[in-house]
């Protein structure tokens, strides 16, 4: 019976094992062995619970636009428990000359579609004010290459949109910076409008106007989640899952092709399978496959990652009362500060915490501060607690407090990027039965890996003539 080995057991190898083990279930002759270094499955998706608050260690929800992970929670049974961000509430605040500012109305990510609110913000100086307005007659452009983030909001907006708004949007969510991401591997969607219309201001509200004539429902929330937290999950996946063919604690030294397969060496261990599913971070999966192909293995480990730290503390009903409304804020680099975000997960999600408890939570690190990683717990807290007090004036002491730090977590897709991943597709298709998957490639976000350990499994199921090649996309 033909046999697969999936290395890494985050959320993308889980989700490759998933899509196995169901066409198992159908009756395909198929069977799977998943490897996974550390004691615990589920990679990044970790949640606490403390003094009747759910604290998450790392991503909190995932984007509602994006289908893939909502998709799975259906089919592992947890439909019911799908939950939406309380957007009635949202509102978020650019830390500015060490005051909050609101984002003005309109705006969709850092791109201005309504005049009034901007034009009143003081958020924006004048002469960036007078920018945007210009901005509405920019020309059609196409880069002739790729270009950074930086390059392409600056160009249309000036630098203040990018240190204010286009470099904490890009921390929060890669924990790097605009000034080295590539647009066309992080903001696609952007570069095809500025082409087509020039202005990106214009092209978003021809596309807001757009949804809202084809659809009168109201807008989904911007985020879901789950009603038991993110590990609810990693759980429900788990339950699933075949659990004797789930090897924890277990981490891969070599894998090898041999004999038309590949021989994967675990601890003292060799074993021969007939495709592989690599679902490491791309560093690990250049570090493994450094014997079967030296080139590849160069390309993965030029996908540099960054590091994040999330700090939760929770407050009493007083604190929660002080706090401003809205989901949080965020925190400019040019505010010289360490903490790049906080939310206040008590508005994002009611759900997390009982009425009488409010829940802030920070982030710090990305690629301008891996220092931080290696700071003691205490020496963190006190960063935080001195920077929230200076920011919104909180000084209570916190009923609790976790800290969480993720080494190399987060991918940055950086100029280039897209190029790169042609480069890796096309060495990867000289090495049969491979399959490489996980948040170095085509999106770091939950739904993101979800689909890309999906796409993986297909690709391996199909190279072994156990699924049709029309269902499976290009690789990476």
């Amino acid at each position: 019976m033909p046999r697969i080995a999936i290395i890494g057991g985050g959320i993308s190898g889980l989700s490759a094992a998933f899509a196995l083990e169901e066409k198992r279930r159908a009756g395909a002759p198929v069977e799977y062995v998943l490897f996974e270094s550390s004691p615990r499955l589920g990679g990044v998706l970790v949640t606490d619970r403390v003094e009747d608050c759910l604290v998450e260690a790392g991503p909190d929800s995932f984007i509602t636009e994006k289908p893939w992970a909502a998709d799975l929670c259906r089919k592992i049974g947890l439909g019911d428990q799908l939950i939406g961000s309380n957007d009635p509430e949202r509102k978020t605040y650019i830390l500015t000359k060490g005051k909050l500012v609101v984002m003005p109305d309109g705006l969709m990510f850092m791109v201005p579609t309504k005049i009034l609110p901007t034009v009143f913000s003081p958020l924006f100086s004048l002469r960036t004010k007078m920018r945007m307005a210009a901005e509405w007659f920019h020309p059609p452009h196409k880069a002739s290459a790729d270009e950074t983030v930086a390059e392409m909001v600056e160009r249309h907006y000036g630098p203040e949109m990018v240190d204010r708004l286009a470099d904490p949007l890009l921390s929060g969510v890669y924990g790097g910076e605009a000034s080295q991401l590539s647009v066309r591997a992080v903001l696609a969607r952007f570069a095809e409008m500025e082409a087509k219309h020039g202005s990106l201001g214009r092209a978003m509200l021809a596309a807001r106007k757009k949804m809202a004539g084809a659809a009168s429902r109201p807008a989904p929330p911007l985020f879901t989640s789950l009603k038991e937290g993110m590990q609810q999950m990693v759980d429900a996946l788990l339950s699933h899952l075949d659990a004797d063919a789930l090897h924890t604690s277990s981490p891969v030294q070599s894998v090898i092709p041999q004999d038309g397969g590949w021989t994967v060496s675990a601890g003292y261990e060799s074993d021969h399978f007939d495709a592989l599913i690599i679902a490491t971070p791309a560093l690990a999966a250049s570090t493994l496959l450094q014997l079967a192909d030296e080139k590849l293995a160069r390309e993965l480990g030029e996908i540099r990652y960054s590091s994040s730290v999330t700090v939760t503390l929770g407050y009493d009903e007083t604190v929660r009362r002080s706090l401003p409304p809205g989901f949080g804020f965020l925190v400019p680099r040019s505010e010289r500060r360490r903490m790049l975000a906080a939310t206040f997960v008590h508005n994002k999600f009611p759900h997390r915490a009982p009425e009488n408890r409010a829940i802030v939570r920070c982030f710090l690190g990305g690629s301008r501060d891996e220092e931080i990683l290696d700071r003691s717990e205490d020496q963190i807290l006190r960063i935080v607690r001195s920077e929230l007090q200076q920011i919104i004036g909180l000084t209570a002491e916190p009923l609790f407090t976790r800290v969480y730090k993720w080494r190399a977590a987060m991918a940055q897709y950086r100029v280039g990027h897209l190029e790169r991943l042609q480069r890796i597709e096309a060495l990867r298709q000289k090495l049969p039965g491979l399959a490489l998957a996980g948040n170095g490639f085509n999106g770091i976000g939950v739904p993101d890996c979800v689909r890309s350990g999906t796409e993986a499994a297909s690709r391996v199921l199909t190279a072994m003539g156990l699924e049709s090649a029309a269902s499976v996309p290009a690789q990476p």
